[in-house]
Order: structure tokens, then C-alpha cells, then sequence
């Protein structure tokens, strides 16, 4: 029977400070370059705090720079944004996890990114898994903080399109003729007209996109408010065997609709190692940073529409679902990635 999970407090009142640091992961003859960030446990005082990821719109986050990471080893989570996303989206999450004990890194996927949109890269989604595998490589040979990790294995948290790549890298396959046929009968869903829906996949696409993407070093997968679920063959998900955590935002939205989305994916993958939570008052964009007061105007002076990052359902502010959203997942990876 799949498990279902509700919000309880996981928060310790003495929880170490967060250090943070950015990483440059080289492009290669195969891959392409990437922006990481990376917070983690810290007992170094001589570091002040900064505030990270600040701007007009969204609250940013406090941190120390460069400070020396908690003796001991910490499991490793990856996140991974939605489309037009970056590294800041998720860092109230980040910032939660890093102070109870997880190194966290999130990098910007080339293509799909906040500031590179530019097609070809929106439509080579297999590359976004490929992107998290390659973070967990660095990291784990990085000289100052592979001492601090639980070597090899990380989780990685995923919103929208970001939980498709976490999907992706538990095991389940992408079938693009699978996609297409669901975007035929459910043409309004977001992911039909962005991502691979705007642009058709060539044959080489198609061909990588239909492999298998999966890293067995990830040992758990969090997926918050996934998108692009119809697309995935329902027997790969059936063969899942890495713990799943799906969280859902409410339902009436015709973009994102959860009946097609996290629902659908928290039914086909194993019963055994998925647990489903739906927030009902939380909207698509609730899992990213708090906004500021004036965001929306501004947000919408900028590009009209999306001042609706900025909007929640019509229960509990964004601050307190983030709270409700950190602890299931702390409790969820705490008991199938514990800290060694």
C-alpha cells in the first residue's frame, strides 16, 4: 500500500550554522560546463554571515562564505531546478538540510536555466541528469569537501522539471512517443507547449532521451510539484527500486495537473518505496523562495504573467509550507540516507 506522510517538527533548536561555496565544473570534449552551489554544516565562527541569493523579488538566505565544513562525513543531496529555473530556486531547502548535518549542491542546467533559455539546449533534457551525476563527481573529488561526504552516493531533490531528472536518475526511462500522445489528449499541460514540447526532438534526442539515465549512486529521489510524468514508461517506474518521496502542490490547476503529474507517478512507481504527500494549499511555485512584499508588481512590470511565482493557494503563507515541505523531507532522508 502506498505510504502516506504527514508534516511533524524536525527541527533542532541547536543546529549548526551553513557554510556556502560556489564550484565551476569544466566543460569537457562530452559535457558542458556548469555553476554549482554548495551548502553544508559549518562550525567555523571566524566567517561572517552573508546573505546569498537576495534580490528585489525573493528573499535570499543567510550563510558563511567559504567556511571551513563540520568535521565528520554527510550524506550528499543534489538539487535540480525547473525549467527557466537556477541554483538560488531551492535554497530555502538547501540552507534547512545543510543545518542538519547534508551537504546540498545545485547547479544551473545549461538550456532550461533562468539565464540560458537558448534552444538547442531546452530540448536536450537528457543532458539535465547527466548534469547531477556529474556534480556528485565533482564533489566527491573535491579536496576540500569529499572529506566531509559519505563517499559515492548522494539524493537529489527535484522541482517540476527537476523532479523529472531525479525521476530519471532512479531508473525511469522517458518514452518521447509516450510524451507526445499525452500532450495530444492533454494539449493545456505546461510541459506541452516548453520544454521538449515546443520543439521537436531529432532522432539523436529521441535515442538519448529513451536510455536509460539512471546513477546508482543516488539512493534516495525527492520530487516536488514533478512535471513531464506522462512521459515515462510505466514499467521502468514499476522496476524502481530507490526510495521516492512525491510531493504534489493542490489540485485545480489545468498546467500542472496533479491527477496526470505527482499522482500518477506515486501510482506507478513501487508501492514498497514511494510515499505520496499532496499540499493542497500550495500552488506549482510554492517550492520556490519566499517573495518579497512588492514582487509581484514587480515581477510583473518586468514580464507580464509572472507575478503568479509570487502566489500561493488560499491557506497558509509560502514561508510555512516551506517549513511543512522541510520536514517531511528531512524525516524522509534521515531514515533512508542517515548520516553515518
Amino acid at each position: 500500500m502506498l505510504a502516506a506522510i504527514q508534516a511533524g517538527s524536525a527541527w533542532a533548536a541547536d543546529a549548526p550554522a551553513v557554510g556556502f561555496r560556489k564550484m565551476a565544473v569544466p566543460e569537457t570534449a562530452q559535457n558542458r560546463a556548469l555553476e554549482v552551489a554548495v551548502w553544508y554544516p559549518t562550525d567555523d565562527s571566524s566567517r561572517n554571515a552573508t546573505l546569498i541569493g537576495d534580490n528585489p523579488a525573493f528573499v535570499g538566505v543567510s550563510a558563511r562564505v567559504d567556511a571551513a565544513p563540520q568535521p565528520g562525513r554527510h550524506p550528499l543531496v543534489v538539487l535540480s531546478h525547473g525549467y527557466g529555473g537556477n541554483w538560488t530556486n531551492e535554497q530555502w531547502l538547501a540552507v534547512d538540510l545543510a543545518a542538519h548535518g547534508y551537504i546540498v549542491a545545485a547547479a544551473n542546467h545549461p538550456g532550461t536555466t533562468s539565464r540560458d533559455m537558448a534552444p538547442p539546449g531546452a530540448v536536450k533534457l537528457w543532458r539535465r541528469p547527466g548534469d547531477v551525476s556529474r556534480v556528485i563527481d565533482a564533489l566527491n573529488g573535491d579536496p576540500q569537501l569529499s572529506p566531509s561526504l559519505a563517499p559515492q552516493r548522494a539524493a537529489v531533490i527535484g522541482h517540476s522539471l527537476g523532479g523529472w531528472t531525479a525521476v530519471a536518475l532512479a531508473g525511469g526511462r522517458f518514452d518521447p512517443e509516450r510524451f507526445a500522445a499525452s500532450c495530444k489528449a492533454h494539449p493545456e499541460m505546461a510541459a506541452c507547449g516548453r520544454e521538449i514540447g515546443a520543439e521537436q526532438p531529432g532522432p539523436e534526442d529521441v535515442a538519448a532521451l529513451s536510455r536509460s539515465l539512471a546513477d546508482a549512486r543516488v539512493k534516495a529521489i525527492v520530487t516536488l510539484d514533478l512535471g513531464l510524468s506522462q512521459g515515462f514508461d510505466p514499467a521502468s517506474l514499476a522496476a524502481v527500486t530507490t526510495p521516492a518521496l512525491v510531493i504534489a502542490a493542490g489540485p485545480g490547476d489545468a498546467r500542472m495537473p496533479v491527477e496526470l503529474e505527482s499522482r500518477a507517478l506515486a501510482d506507478r512507481l513501487p508501492a514498497a518505496t514511494t510515499r505520496y504527500l499532496a499540499i493542497d494549499d500550495a500552488s506549482h511555485f510554492s517550492f520556490l523562495n519566499v517573495c518579497k512584499a512588492d514582487a509581484i508588481p514587480l515581477l510583473e512590470a518586468d514580464r507580464p504573467g509572472d507575478g503568479m511565482i509570487c502566489r500561493d493557494g488560499n491557506g497558509r503563507n509560502r514561508a510555512t509550507i516551506h517549513r511543512q515541505v522541510a520536514d517531511v523531507v528531512l524525516r524522509f532522508l534521515n531514515e533512508v540516507t542517515p548520516t553515518p
